[in-house]
């Protein structure tokens, strides 16, 4: 009897990574659909898939009309996606924009790698330079950024990858100052740089809640995302584990989490693309569902005449998720 229940498991389980499978090819070679996630999305709708041959997908970030433009950081460009789905370049030779943030007045203000630094890159007779380092020691790899209401520009600097045991570091010419380290930093609207926090391993994604009272941060290499209470004069408080991660894993480079761009609704739910899909959070940070992705998602913004479409950029393709809450109205990040 004992060895009929284990046959029985057996096929059981075996069942269960069959379907585990035929889902995953259906995934990457058909249709995908949304798991019911109450407030989020409702189940069995189609998650479009909008295009997947771009070079890169970074940075997504709509405009005033709900059309969407994301980064092509290896081409040095940024893309417009019209509401058909429509492609076209909004901004060439951008000095590797990873990502964006827009200013009250409209300005557009992005994070930059080919020549690390932020600042603005739209439109043409606003474009400056913030910042490029700190304290003398420059930027590594700016990597994504949030600009407030008051016209405070909060952005990370995640720093060089890991590298792999075994493998060299990329040699730094002597002459050159040490690299500024892995940390988040604010430019007040007066133009101050200041350095508000620089211990977490790899800060990554960045955004503020709807009320701009809470900023989080996505840390790559933890198992956590991030939160700090937002002091009236713009500070930051003590760090604080807000989400746990589902896929935190040990890698050969050290541990990740995956976590990557930030998104917030109107409600307050957070939006983290991760390695396992698109993990979402309440205002309290329990863990509400995984909308899961054919390829590993990077960033997501809402977007669309109403806001109540979830565009998440990744890998080279774009996709549209409808959403039952609409994102923040009255800012576009």
């Amino acid at each position: 009897m004992k060895n009929i229940h284990h046959l029985r498991a057996s096929v059981w389980f075996s069942a269960i990574a069959l379907a585990t499978v035929a889902s995953s090819a259906l995934a990457l070679n058909g249709p995908l659909f949304t798991p019911a996630i109450p407030g989020v999305v409702d189940g069995g709708l189609e998650i479009k898939l909008v295009k997947d041959d771009f070079s890169s997908t970074e940075g997504p970030i709509p405009l005033k009309d709900g059309s969407l433009i994301f980064t092509e950081t290896k081409i040095n460009k940024v893309t417009h996606i019209a509401e058909d789905g429509s492609t076209s370049t909004f901004l060439d030779n951008s000095n590797g924009t990873n990502s964006l943030s827009f200013g009250a007045n409209g300005d557009l203000y992005a994070v930059q790698v080919l020549k690390p630094r932020v600042g603005i890159v739209y439109p043409p007779e606003h474009v400056k330079v913030l910042a490029d380092n700190f304290e003398g020691a420059p930027f590594v790899r700016p990597n994504d950024i949030v600009v407030d209401r008051q016209g405070n520009v909060y952005f990370t600097d995640s720093g060089n990858p890991p590298v792999a045991p075994g493998t060299a570091p990329a040699p730094v010419p002597t002459p050159a100052p040490a690299p500024a380290k892995p940390a988040v930093y604010r430019i007040t609207a007066a133009g101050e740089l200041q350095r508000i926090a620089a211990d977490i391993e790899r800060p990554n994604g960045i955004q503020f809640s709807p009320d701009e009272k809470v900023l989080y941060v996505a840390n790559t290499a933890g198992e956590y995302v991030l939160a700090y209470d937002i002091d009236a004069d713009g500070t930051i408080g003590p760090r604080r584990n807000f989400a746990k991660l589902d896929g935190f894993k040990k890698t050969e480079t050290g541990t990740s989490s995956g976590a990557d761009g930030l998104a917030v609704d109107a409600d307050g739910r957070l939006y983290v693309a991760t390695t396992i899909g698109v993990q979402v959070f309440s205002k309290s940070g329990e863990a509400l569902g995984v909308i899961p992705l054919p390829k590993q998602p990077q960033n997501l913004a809402f977007a669309g005449p109403d806001k109540k479409s979830l565009y998440v950029v990744g890998r080279g393709a774009v996709y549209k998720i409808p959403t039952l809450t609409a994102g923040v109205a009255e800012r576009a990040k």
